[in-house]
């Protein structure tokens, strides 16, 4: 049974991208995967900053992100765009866990033989697609292998319901369908 560890860049109360990152968990769980979802906000870390790693090593949210990562095999990333790029957030996340706890550690452990899967929600008529490009560059940079699809979801303001899935029965099952084929492909790589 693969291991799915899915998050979103923003820690913002009723936030776009974390009410999608759980709709695509929803579906890795009914595909057979057992996933883990959180919220980046419950993982308080400070600014990147190698005088501070050095002198303090990793701070203990950083710590315990960075062993989600490790345990799990595969990753559900819903993604805000600000300003063209990912959230200032989800990058600050990224780096802490890309550093090395002790010497000798392996480098980017945390990511090598990691595959993801991308989406995006935004108030834009693009729905954070400008943002994606980036997260994948910096994904496939550090290890992680990126499914090809990815989905964007424009106009999120309008684009939920109160119970928090997508109105629009297409973008829902696109969604669905990004998280199947994420479960599918870890399942061939197992094998």
């Amino acid at each position: 049974m693969p291991r799915i560890l899915a998050f979103s860049g923003s820690s913002r109360k009723d936030s776009f991208n974390q009410k999608l990152v759980s709709i695509a968990a929803d579906a890795a769980r009914q595909a057979g995967a057992e996933v883990t979802l959180i919220n980046l906000g419950d993982y308080p870390m400070p600014i990147y900053n190698q005088d501070l790693q050095d002198e303090q090593g990793l701070p203990e949210s950083a710590m315990a992100f960075k062993q989600l990562l490790i345990e799990h095999d595969g990753l559900l990333i819903a993604s805000p765009e600000y300003n063209s790029a990912f959230s200032p957030l989800l990058k600050n996340a990224i780096d802490w866990a890309s550093r090395a706890a002790e010497p000798g550690e392996a480098p980017l452990i945390a990511y090598r033989g990691k595959t993801a899967a991308i989406m995006s929600c935004a108030p834009g008529a693009l729905g954070g697609l400008r943002g994606l490009v980036f997260l994948r560059m910096l994904l496939q940079n550090i290890g992680v292998m990126v499914l090809p699809g990815q989905r964007a979801i424009g106009q999120a303001g309008s684009a939920f319901t109160e119970q928090g899935q997508l109105k629009d029965a297409e973008q829902q099952q696109a969604i669905s369908k990004l998280a199947v084929e994420l479960v599918d492909t870890l399942n061939k790589l197992s094998r």
